[in-house]
Order: C-alpha cells, then sequence, then structure tokens
C-alpha cells in the first residue's frame, strides 16, 4: 500500500533547459548545442548539484576553456533564464494526490543549492511538498543510494510504502534497488495511466 510519493522536480515538475538561455547567446544551433554538449556539459553541472559551489565550477571550466569565458559565466549569472514553466499536466497530478489527502508528498532532487531558492521562490507548487531534499545541501545526488536513504530516514518513510517519479533512467533504476516503486516519467498523459494502474488517483 502506497502512502508516500516522491517526485523529481527538473523535467517532472518544472522545465528547465539550457537552451532557453544559450539560444539568445549563440545564434547558430549546432554551435550552441556544441558548447551544451561539450563545455557546460551535465556531467560538470552535476558537480555543482552535489555541493561544488557555483564559483569553483565555474572558475574550474574558465580555466580549461578560456576562450569560453563569456559563454560559461553566463550559465549561472543568467541561470534564472533556464527556467521554463511548471509543466502543468503534472502539476494537476500533484495536486489531485495532494488533496486527496492520502499521501504524504516530499520531493528528492538533483539542484545546487544556489540556485534552488531561485526555484523555490518562482513556483507556488513547491509549498505543497511535505520536504523537499536538495542534493547541492546534502553535498550527494541520485542515483547515489546514500541520498535517498537520506530523505527515507529524514522522514520516516517505509521503500515498500513509497513511488519515485523520474524522468532520469539512471535515478529509477537506484531507487528500484532499494524496493522502491518506480515511476520512469515521459509525460504527464504517461504518468497519469501509471498513477491510474497503481489506483492512486
Amino acid at each position: 500500500m502506497i502512502n508516500t510519493i516522491i517526485f523529481d522536480l527538473g523535467s517532472v515538475l518544472v522545465d528547465w533547459n539550457p537552451n532557453y538561455l544559450y539560444r539568445k547567446l549563440i545564434t547558430d544551433e549546432q554551435e550552441m548545442q556544441d558548447f551544451l554538449a561539450n563545455i557546460t556539459t551535465p556531467d560538470w553541472n552535476e558537480e555543482q548539484d552535489a555541493g561544488r559551489s557555483l564559483k569553483e565550477g565555474t572558475d574550474l571550466l574558465i580555466q580549461q576553456h578560456p576562450q569560453h569565458e563569456a559563454h560559461i559565466r553566463a550559465f549561472y549569472d543568467r541561470w534564472d533564464e533556464m527556467l521554463g514553466d511548471p509543466l502543468q499536466g503534472t502539476i494537476d497530478l500533484f495536486k489531485q494526490l495532494k488533496e486527496s489527502g492520502k499521501y504524504k508528498i516530499y520531493a528528492l532532487t538533483n539542484w545546487s543549492a544556489e540556485t534552488f531558492p531561485v526555484a523555490l521562490e518562482r513556483y507556488d507548487f513547491m509549498r505543497w511538498f511535505d520536504g523537499i531534499v536538495v542534493s547541492g545541501a546534502e553535498k550527494m545526488r541520485k542515483p547515489a543510494p546514500e541520498f535517498y536513504q537520506l530523505l527515507l530516514d529524514r522522514y520516516n518513510v517505509n521503500p515498500q510504502e513509497a513511488l519515485f517519479i523520474d524522468d532520469n533512467l539512471r535515478n529509477i533504476l537506484a531507487a528500484e534497488k532499494m524496493g522502491i516503486t518506480c515511476i520512469h516519467f515521459t509525460s504527464p498523459e504517461q504518468l497519469k495511466v501509471e498513477l491510474e494502474k497503481l489506483h492512486l488517483i
């Protein structure tokens, strides 16, 4: 019997995409994609999500790629421009689950502790959670088992009674190994179908 629901945030509830910023800075689409794939890489960004300071991450990348300094600095100087609208379909499902009164609902997110307050301020639904665990604040991130365990311990959650929703298959597989039921998110429509299958809505 599931009584706890754990959401990832980025690409599940929040539309975060570096393209929104970098299309303003780099007019050639292929050049922009190359920059994001090879300079400000997802692996580099995840180190900030795991607790490395924005300054340290930025300085390190500028040392490696000094010719791209202006565009590298823009990543965090103009980070808020990467935030899009909430994913309304998922927000509606979140609201339905919350208003049922049947579940404790938490967020487990890979997110820099320095940028997370921007999202917290921008999106009203952030206040609906019973708790949010942010990787940058805890100095660990998904898919590390201890990061999931931190949430389970902090909020006294039984993994057998929890559902985890994430768009990243790597993170889903890690949670499944801990005995947590999972939905690999691809769209709000698919999430609705999966929640119905589990008789949660």
